[in-house]
């Protein structure tokens, strides 16, 4: 469990020191923002879709280590999927997130998003992990509404 905590440290740390996919998308057909009123995070994506796949997407905010990461590592796992696998991923990951510990989903399906497994034991961090995939689901549905945590 320890080298899982460690994996965990460093790449939410490599993340949010260092966010892959931090940029605007000129060109997006899908744009949301997102906010988190407990602790001040925002972010706003830029989601590029055609034809029903995820062409491209990134995303610009302020937040905490925990938030920044896990827009950084969303956006490099939905680029170039499905829609559906998209929604399919975003409730992996909100299970993985907020479910029971001890009933994981498969870790497989999620990648390098595994390592937010730990966020669940420490549920104040749960808003900041989740906000950027509201914020992506806000998007892919053309939800007006910025996206919340709340």
């Amino acid at each position: 469990m320890s080298d899982l905590r460690d994996l965990y440290q460093d790449m939410i740390l490599d993340h949010g020191r260092n966010p892959r996919n931090f940029r605007e998308t000129a060109d997006a057909n899908h744009v949301c923002d997102g906010h988190n009123p407990l602790c001040g995070d925002r972010v706003k994506l830029f989601v590029k879709v055609r034809d029903g796949i995820v062409e491209d997407i990134s995303f610009q905010g302020s937040g905490c280590a925990i938030s920044t990461a896990s827009a950084s590592l969303m956006t490099s796992a939905v680029k170039g999927k499905r829609v559906e696998e998209v929604r399919e991923l975003f409730d992996d990951f909100h299970e993985l997130i907020t479910g029971d510990p001890e009933q994981q989903p498969d870790s497989s399906k999620l990648g390098k998003l595994a390592v937010f497994s730990g966020v669940c034991e420490f549920p104040t961090r749960v808003k900041c992990a989740t906000l950027s995939w509201h914020t992506l689901k806000s998007a892919i549905d053309k939800d007006d509404k910025p996206a919340s945590t709340e």
